[in-house]
């Protein structure tokens, strides 16, 4: 472990640590922060009304549109002169998110991600090629910094010429990737139509995927295919960027209990849900000095589990991202997620789980689902009945999944769009 004083502290002591960080942080934020002040005395909450940690409960909620609205720094509570960095996010509608970070705060996440890679097995001796975006998203930075602080060696790669870091991964000796699932699986295929084996022809031993959901199915197949194990890595713009991993256990992503609290709430009535309900992640960080987040509604449906984890560590653990509360999609009154399509998939092998686009549109007053998904290469035919067998399979196997109708399109293999970033499964097209 990293710091064993810290991720084996007894549960009790662990809670009595986050009540005093939290009775510190609201009452911080209410003498100095005019937007918390303001959005507490709207709630009629006061920093004493604050007993126990229960008692978060009743603070206010902070969302995406508080930071937007704010643009760009009004919710800031450190100096300029204390800021040592901005990162941005790139917002799909209105203004992006700005967060400032001081030294601290930087110091905060670093350690954060040296504690999570030292569980995914990484250390002094390790190469990490980390394929991230570098610049305004936190990924790249966030990933490097963490890697350098264990003693790994780094390779700032980025996003793109997908040939060349698989060059680079066979002359440097990389043991470890850091990227998004679906460029771990580009990455895979180019290798092959290279004539490289990641699992026989390079040092690859570890993924750290993260920015998208994905499934079990779609680790299984990644380990097995690669011949490495791959970790669930969690974090957002707001929070700092990625400082959450799962251990070498593969069960579940733990939350640093000294540096945010995290909770799951009903995304309807905003009511707290117990250990091992699905519902809406809501984060506080509780040592952040430039921009603090308290019950910051991140909008990730999951679920928590606050039991001692197998490998001693006693922080709570988030369960595997399982989509959004606003990507969710509602067909003919059923709730549909992206996540729950890719693991019906990658049960199937006639198909490319993880290569698959959505399409929902409206006939008439009906919402209709088409889902195009890839060949597997090895299942590929021209004989139409051996076609019409998968796609009955797949329409099969998804009403079951998802207890909604779909359409299915087979496709070649290599016909739909790779992504270097976050990958985009979902078209629209429905008019309101």
């Amino acid at each position: 472990m990293w710091d064993p004083r810290v991720e084996e502290m007894p549960p009790e002591e662990l809670k009595r640590l986050q009540y005093r960080l939290l009775k510190t942080l609201v009452y911080r934020l209410y003498s100095f922060s005019n937007f918390y002040h303001e959005r507490m005395r709207a709630a009629g909450v006061h920093p004493d009304d604050v007993k126990t940690l229960d008692d978060i409960a009743k603070l206010p909620f902070m969302y995406k549109s508080d930071l937007r609205d704010n643009y760009p720094d009004r919710i800031f509570t450190a100096s300029q002169d204390e800021l040592v960095r901005y990162h941005v996010s790139s917002g799909t509608t209105g203004k992006p998110t700005v967060v400032g970070y001081t030294a601290n705060d930087l110091e905060i996440w670093t350690t954060s991600l040296a504690r999570s890679l030292t569980a995914c097995g990484l250390g002094r001796g390790d190469v990490m090629q980390v394929s991230y975006g570098y610049g305004l998203f936190t990924g790249g930075l966030g990933l490097h910094y963490g890697a350098e602080r264990i003693g790994a060696t780094v390779l700032p790669i980025g996003t793109g010429n997908t040939e060349r870091q698989i060059e680079l991964m066979q002359d440097l000796h990389v043991t470890a990737i850091a990227c998004t699932p679906s460029y771990l699986v580009h990455l895979g295929e180019t290798a092959e139509r290279m004539g490289v084996s990641i699992k026989n022809d390079t040092n690859l031993r570890v993924g750290i995927l993260g920015a998208e959901p994905w499934s079990e199915r779609m680790r299984t197949g990644l380990q097995d295919s690669l011949g490495i194990r791959v970790f669930d890595i969690y974090g957002t713009s707001e929070l700092s960027g990625p400082m959450f991993t799962e251990c070498t256990e593969q069960q579940g992503i733990h939350i640093w209990g000294d540096i945010a609290y995290p909770e799951i709430i009903d995304p309807e009535t905003g009511e707290q849900l117990p250990p091992g309900e699905k519902g809406e992640l809501v984060m506080t960080v509780l040592k952040k000095e430039a921009l603090p987040m308290i019950r910051y509604r991140i909008g990730d449906v999951t679920m928590l589990d606050d039991a001692v984890c197998a490998c001693g560590r006693t922080s709570p653990r988030i369960m595997r991202i399982q989509g959004r509360v606003d990507d969710m999609l509602i067909v003919r009154g059923i709730n549909v997620f992206p996540s729950q399509v890719e693991h019906t998939l990658m049960g199937i092998p006639e198909v490319l789980g993880s290569a698959f686009q959505i399409e929902v549109d409206r006939r008439g007053a009906l919402d209709s689902m088409l889902v195009r998904v890839e060949m597997s290469r090895d299942a590929f035919s021209d004989k139409i009945t051996d076609l019409m067998r998968v796609k009955a399979k797949v329409t099969h196997d998804l009403r079951n999944s998802l207890n909604v109708a779909a359409d299915v399109e087979l496709v070649a293999p290599g016909t739909l769009p790779r992504f270097e970033g976050k990958a985009k499964r979902v078209i629209d097209r429905r008019v309101y």
